[in-house]
């Protein structure tokens, strides 16, 4: 009886952290939808930036991503990041090119119309995040 009540209580925070994600993404795409951006859009944006923050090569600007990399960061299959590339690149907000080291893999970086939408959007996402998870950062 108390393995099941134990294996309920799992289930019941595993419900309420679905609930918490889903509430977010939603409010995420409420706030950046009239930018033309979801929030797995601004997610892939923000990859990006924090990678050219971290750059310490002045020479490279550290602006370029491996698709690969990105899709562990979004928690997106490699096929649906893809796409969402393909999108944002139609939008002109990041530029594709095959990677030196790997022919065979991508790299993806932000065009400058993408980093200028990235700073416009970005307490946008971080109010809807307050919003919603404000009182868990408490915690």
């Amino acid at each position: 009886m108390a393995t099941n009540k134990a294996g309920a209580g799992l289930a019941d925070q595993w419900r309420d952290i679905l609930a918490a994600h889903a509430r977010t993404m939603c409010e995420i795409d409420r706030a950046l939808h009239p930018h033309g951006l979801g929030a797995s859009d601004f997610e892939v944006l923000d990859v990006l930036v924090a990678e050219a923050a971290c750059a310490t090569d002045t020479s490279d600007p550290g602006e370029q991503c491996r698709v690969q990399d990105i899709a562990g960061r979004v928690h997106l299959s490699q096929s649906a990041l893809s796409r969402l590339i393909g999108r944002l690149e139609k939008d002109g907000l990041v530029e594709r090119s095959m990677c030196v080291e790997d022919r065979r893999g991508v790299r993806v970086a932000l065009t400058a119309r993408g980093r200028q939408l990235h700073g416009e959007v970005l307490p946008l996402q971080r109010a809807a995040l307050a919003r919603t998870l404000g009182s868990r950062v408490d915690r």
